[in-house]
């Protein structure tokens, strides 16, 4: 197990696992805030290297062109009210923002804006439209009673997404561990 202090990503760690089925193939994973490189147990530390290069290039790419811009939040925004809310939630606007390090999403009702916290960037696609979906069911109720959790229930992973994020939450709760000793950093 390694992990890279250069990591461009914004990830906390690399973690190499080595195995000795693997022949040929080399593979890589986000695994919460780390990345997983899977490598044939007889690479050289210098292969090693430039694996783990390559690997995190690949994924960076991948999931520069997964990430969805402002635009195509609002037209990801509409599609989900149609389909799910019968096009009765319209926001006047829908953008990333970097501002909420403790909610996922927000919703003015009085203005019809939207906005999610760009900590969502890089979580699967359904996630993703849970959150918008969650705050375009706010612009028709503004709580969390019992009819804002009727609307959800039309979206079949809600209850996969809501578990996702609380994962998210639970793990940034825990004490991050040295990639090197498995000890508590300081």
């Amino acid at each position: 197990m390694t992990a890279d202090p250069l990591n461009s990503t914004g990830r906390s760690a690399v973690e190499v696992r080595r195995s000795a089925r693997r022949r040929r193939t080399v593979s890589a994973y986000r695994e919460g805030d780390r990345t997983i490189v899977l490598i044939p147990a007889r690479m050289s530390a210098e292969e090693e290297a430039r694996w783990v290069r390559v690997m995190l290039e690949k994924l960076a790419a991948q999931e520069s062109r997964r990430r969805l811009g402002d635009e195509d939040l609002a037209e990801r925004a509409a599609q989900l009210s149609e389909q799910y809310l019968d096009g009765h939630a319209c926001p006047a606007s829908v953008r990333w923002v970097t501002n909420q390090n403790t909610r996922w999403g927000s919703c003015t009702p009085a203005e019809g804006s939207i906005r999610l916290s760009h900590r969502l960037q890089g979580m699967p696609e359904y996630v993703i439209d849970y959150v918008l979906l969650h705050e375009l069911a706010h612009l028709l109720v503004p709580g969390h009673g019992p009819r804002f959790w009727r609307l959800l229930e039309a979206y079949p992973r809600t209850e996969r997404a809501r578990g996702f994020l609380e994962g998210v939450v639970a793990a940034e709760r825990l004490p991050h561990r040295s990639a090197d000793s498995g000890q508590p950093e300081d």
